[in-house]
């Protein structure tokens, strides 16, 4: 009986711990977020811009953000890009801004949200204030937007590398077969490459002459725009790069890649002379997220609105996780706008590498119901816009991508993972069905006893024929091009934004202001107001909806992804192919390029 009492007086003390903490986090998390006060800056301020954390789209914010915990219970904090490019915009005529420092040291943003930051970079210079950047280890995609700086300083012990791009794809055949797992694929299109890795031992003929030719168009655009701003030819910046020319500091100095060698504190007086200060004066600067909360948002009240949708992630059947492009949560979003008369234009932001071929047929027929109405739908591509985020895309009234996204990959494909012989001879499980017609197990017979019949797999392959036509059929009908045009640049294959214009893919190379200008003069809009959806999903909700279930995941993910590094992608992939049960319409997810 005492020990009894002990386990339950031991019980009630949990609950009560655990009771106080979710207050805890409850409280702190809300009175965090009730602090939307703008804050400021002091005058003779420089920017101090650092990418080494995530961009996403949109911005995010975390109450948790401050605090050194193991585990974050909110949401991952994330600068938006759209908040980037309005702080550059701000600060450009902000007397208090003197200019702007460019950490370099870690950039994780993507290629074409680079691209999109160093011309809000080009556009801030026009002021006349400085850009200074510095680095100890610049990376290629770093180099790319600093090249634009007044000046570059290189650590004197430091690295930069020019080297030209590479790709790389991790083959799981060989894995698997060791395993004991046998997957079934279907696919149309001799370039669709997404399912290589699960079949192939290296990259068929087909899939690297995709490779290297959007490969190719990256590296051209990296020439065009850096032996500009670094005021050198392209023949000369390429010699550098294709003999790999810089290979310590002074190779870089000497080949005027940079302008100095200096140490961090050294850099701090050049920025403390073109401020102004005295030598021994504290510079002040400001990071970008804070500058952010000085007041960056564009909103303009007007009654007409321009409804901004931002797809990102991969495209999904039913509700999602809040943190990708679910047909059931964006099909009431597409509605509401439609039923908003308010509403005289919508542009959609793709950043999307594709997913389920049923879910990019909702929501394409649902912009195309907005079509139907007569309000006119634009497209701005981010980083991907590739096979489903194609399909979704390709019936917009006008499209804009960048040079550098990665776009087409009209093709689809079905895996069935035939786990039969992994799970007999490796676990010692065996299966066993009792059915009421022959196809009552049906797709599960492959899945658990590996059989699959010969009508079976017909059933699929039509399937994967009759997605595959349908959606060159959509391509056509918005692209306005013939079935014998599309299935040209069709089967599978990825394009860059440049090479998707030659194409007929999309109508112009452009970014995001771009393609909100266009949708405002098809509206013959003079004023309006931005409406961005879905709406940013409440911090505390997220915060709760993780302790009541879903922490166990977060962090057992959070540690094998620190403790794996840049092989966790590889278990990521696995994971995400046992989540598909649709015909997938998507892009070669697992090309990684360096």
């Amino acid at each position: 009986m005492k020990s009894f009492l002990k386990i339950v007086l031991g019980t009630m003390v949990g609950i009560l711990l655990l009771f106080f903490l979710i207050s805890f986090v409850g409280i702190f998390s809300i009175s965090k977020l009730s602090q939307k006060s703008k804050v400021s800056i002091n005058p003779n301020t420089v920017l101090r811009v650092d990418f080494s954390t995530p961009i996403g789209e949109r911005g995010i914010e975390s109450p948790f953000s401050e605090l050194d915990i193991p585990f974050n219970p909110g949401p991952d904090a994330k600068l938006g890009l759209d908040q980037i490019l309005l702080a550059l915009n701000k600060a450009k005529d902000d007397s208090n801004v003197k200019g702007i420092y460019l950490d370099l040291n870690g950039i994780a943003a993507g290629w074409v949200q680079m691209e999109d930051i160093r011309n809000g970079l080009i556009d801030f210079k026009e002021s006349g204030k400085f850009i200074y950047a510095y680095g100890e280890m610049i990376s290629q995609k770093a180099y790319y937007m600093a090249s634009i700086a007044d000046k570059i300083y290189l650590n004197p012990s430091g690295i930069l590398e020019l080297k030209g791009f590479g790709a790389e794809v991790a083959f799981l055949k060989n894995a698997l077969e060791k395993l004991d797992i046998e997957p079934r694929i279907f696919y149309a299109g001799k370039f669709k490459s997404a399912t290589e890795p699960l079949r192939l031992e290296k990259m068929s003929d087909e899939n690297r002459q995709q490779i290297k030719a959007y490969l190719n168009g990256f590296y051209q655009n990296y020439l065009d725009k850096v032996s500009v701003a670094r005021n050198m030819s392209k023949d000369q910046l390429h010699n550098i790069i294709d003999n790999l020319l810089i290979r310590d500091p002074e190779d870089a100095l000497g080949y005027s890649v940079v302008d100095e060698l200096l140490y961090e504190d050294a850099v701090y007086d050049k920025i403390r002379e073109s401020s102004g200060l005295d030598m021994d004066d504290k510079i002040k600067f400001a990071s970008l997220s804070k500058y952010i909360k000085t007041g960056v948002d564009d909103t303009k009240f007007s009654k007409n609105k321009i409804a901004i949708v931002y797809a990102d992630g991969d495209i999904v059947d039913g509700k999602g996780d809040g943190q990708n492009i679910a047909s059931a949560r964006y099909t009431p979003i597409f509605e509401k706008i439609r039923l908003d008369d308010n509403v005289k234009a919508v542009v959609l932001r793709v950043n999307s590498p594709g997913g389920s071929a049923l879910a990019s047929d909702v929501i394409w027929n649902e912009i195309n119901r907005i079509k139907e109405k007569g309000i006119p739908v634009v497209t701005s591509m981010s980083d991907y816009a590739a096979s489903g985020g194609y399909f979704i895309a390709c019936n917009s009234d006008k499209i804009f991508a960048e040079s550098t996204t990665l776009t087409g990959s009209i093709g689809v494909f079905g895996i069935l993972m035939d786990m039969d012989q992994f799970f007999n001879e490796k676990l010692g499980i065996t299966f066993d069905t009792v059915k009421t017609t022959k196809y009552s197990d049906f797709p599960n017979s492959a899945l658990l006893t590996g059989d699959l019949t010969s009508t079976e797999e017909e059933i699929i392959t039509n399937s994967i024929k009759k997605i595959y036509k349908q959606f060159k059929e959509r391509v056509a009908k918005g692209r306005g091009l013939t079935m014998e045009q599309v299935e040209e640049v069709a089967q599978g294959r990825v394009w860059t934004g440049q090479q998707a214009l030659t194409n007929g893919l999309v109508d112009e190379i452009g970014n995001m202001e771009d393609a909100l200008a266009e949708a405002a003069e098809m509206a013959g809009l003079d004023e309006y107001r931005k409406v961005s959806y879905p709406k940013a999903v409440d911090p505390v909700q997220q915060i709760m909806n993780k302790l009541s279930g879903n922490s166990d995941e977060e962090v057992a993910k959070a540690i094998l992804k620190s403790r794996l590094g840049r092989m966790y992608k590889h278990l990521e992939f696995v994971d995400k192919i046992t989540q598909w049960n649709t015909v997938q319409a998507r892009m070669p997810f697992s090309v990684e390029i360096y």
